[in-house]
């Protein structure tokens, strides 16, 4: 620190932000100058003022974390922990470089960095993960601060973490959004309307708050006011201009992604190169994470030749899993009943979280939990999973320890609903009677669908009803004609009852004669459909 006051030292903080943004990408010849110098004062007061991060120690649990949702930022954020001192002034310059640890986009291979970014809208999402392990898991009082751009505010990924942070109250989760209005080839959407921004905030049930990007007054201000709330969420929208100081690239379009093209001429408009250090707030490390008491080991055994399925062992074994195991924890698609994750969630509830139909959300937050040691298993169906493709992907260069359970998968998931054959009971007949018609081969359907039974004698066909005149009403084919090969498909009975004749609506169950032959005629069997297996 100078003997300036301390709001002066953080413009000339965010000066030298700036200055380095522009410095080492010149360098390596790429990278996103235009979009770190817009967020350059809003980096400058939080690592000032309201970061709580012991850099020396990257992993101690009670550590503040810092994510970079706009990774194209980079060179903000390789700035900034030279700035810290997790970097020196020689490994800066290393940008972009073969093997060095500072990638265009930043990586776990640098600490304290906590996954991989760049693939907008996703540093949002793993942050909400962070935040609830740190609610509901380590119960620790850390805060989670996620720097965003607002080109990635189109991205429904986005959306999915306000709500689901909203849902979970997290009042530890500060998200900055850089309104700098510029994307890559044109304007955002909304441009620099931030109350357009903050009232879809507040919508979902966020405390939003809009300030000058710029201010540095204004910056203090806002993150003051984001510490304070609880109960909810926190968000700030910032106007800010991009390739702010400079005027070749303020504020103008088709800047984006680039080297500047004067850098010295660059570097002198800002104020020449500076060599200020952070002495970054160190957490308060009273409070251990939280441990989970763990209980019987014993884990479920089958009988050799024993059929089960995989979904409800995956269930069984995850449930026994998470009693020997207290690091253990489930996330599920709202299909908990169908993967049986909810054995998990009645044995362990505070370790289970819905994720409802959000997967890439459901994938985000278990990449945040894992980042605090926690070995998530994330569950749905596998179908669903191609839709957090891309979080998968950017899992993996994170290095992410983490476990996808996808259930129903296969060249055919099987009948999950009841299956279509439907038998009835004539209620004048007292027969089973196969209660089934059919359709006309068509050029599209050219194979012949073979007949659900043989047309042997006494099978129930027209010819048997057809004795019995009130049982005539139900319209049916005959099994010769599906045998002939006129039919292609069951579809569904068509019944003749009169409106006074129609039998009340009953509850599905399974057949109570089976074969249908082996209903002596006369009997009163009740109506009976869908059952679990074709007939023979």
């Amino acid at each position: 620190m100078t003997d300036m006051t301390d709001n002066d030292f953080r413009r000339e903080l965010g000066q030298q932000l700036r200055v380095d943004s522009v410095r080492i990408s010149t360098t390596a010849g790429s990278g996103h100058p235009t979009s770190s110098m817009s967020a350059a004062d809003l980096i400058a007061v939080l690592l000032d003022g309201y970061l709580h991060l012991d850099y020396d120690r990257p992993g101690d649990p009670h550590n503040d974390h810092l994510i970079f949702s706009k990774g194209h930022a980079s060179p903000l954020y390789y700035s900034l922990l030279k700035a810290a001192g997790a970097v020196s002034r020689a490994e800066l310059s290393t940008y972009r470089q073969l093997g060095s640890r500072l990638e265009g986009h930043p990586t776990p291979r640098i600490p304290p960095t906590d996954v991989a970014t760049g693939s907008l809208g996703q540093g949002l999402p793993i942050g909400v993960g962070i935040a609830l392990a740190g609610k509901r898991l380590d119960r620790l009082p850390y805060r989670v601060w996620v720097l965003c751009g607002d080109s990635e505010m189109a991205e429904g990924s986005m959306w999915e973490a306000f709500e689901h942070a909203a849902h979970y109250r997290l009042d530890n989760l500060t998200a900055i959004v850089d309104v700098n209005r510029l994307g890559q080839t044109t304007e955002t959407m909304v441009g620099w309307d931030l109350d357009t921004y903050a009232a879809r905030a507040r919508a979902f049930g966020w405390h939003a708050i809009t300030l000058d990007g710029h201010d540095i007054e204004a910056i203090d201000a806002a993150y003051a006011e984001a510490v304070a709330i609880t109960g909810r969420p926190t968000v700030l929208f910032a106007k800010t201009h991009k390739g702010k100081g400079v005027a070749a690239v303020d504020d103008q379009p088709g800047k984006h992604g680039q080297p500047l093209a004067d850098p010295d001429d660059a570097i002198a408009e800002l104020g020449g190169e500076r060599h200020l250090s952070v002495t970054v707030a160190k957490p308060d490390t009273a409070g251990a994470p939280h441990i989970f008491p763990v209980g019987d080991d014993r884990l479920p055994t089958w009988k050799l030749g024993e059929q089960v399925a995989t979904r409800l062992a995956y269930g069984e074994a995850l449930t026994a899993l998470g009693a020997i195991r207290p690091d253990v924890v489930a996330l599920d698609g709202e299909v908990s009943n169908s993967t049986h994750s909810e054995l998990f969630a009645k044995a362990h509830p505070d370790r289970y979280f819905e994720m409802y139909i959000a997967e890439q959300q459901m994938v985000a937050a278990a990449v945040g939990m894992q980042t605090r040691g926690w070995a998530p298993f994330a569950s749905t169906f596998a179908a669903f999973l191609s839709r957090a493709y891309d979080f998968v992907r950017m899992a993996a260069i994170s290095r992410a320890n983490l476990r996808l359970s996808g259930s129903h998968a296969g060249v055919s998931i099987g009948p999950t609903d009841p299956p279509r054959w439907r038998w009835r009971t004539s209620r004048r007949c007292g027969q089973c009677t196969a209660a089934w018609s059919c359709t006309r081969r068509t050029p599209t359907r050219p194979r012949a669908w073979s007949p659900p039974w043989p047309a042997t004698p006494g099978s129930p066909t027209s010819a048997h009803c057809a004795a019995r005149p009130s049982c005539a009403r139900i319209r049916m084919r005959t099994s010769a004609s599906v045998a002939a090969g006129r039919c292609a498909r069951p579809t569904k009975i068509t019944s003749r009852w009169s409106r006074a004749e129609q039998p009340s609506p009953r509850p599905r169950r399974q057949p109570t004669c089976w074969p249908p032959t082996a209903c002596a005629p006369g009997s009163s069997t009740a109506t009976a459909s869908n059952p679990s297996t074709p007939p023979p």
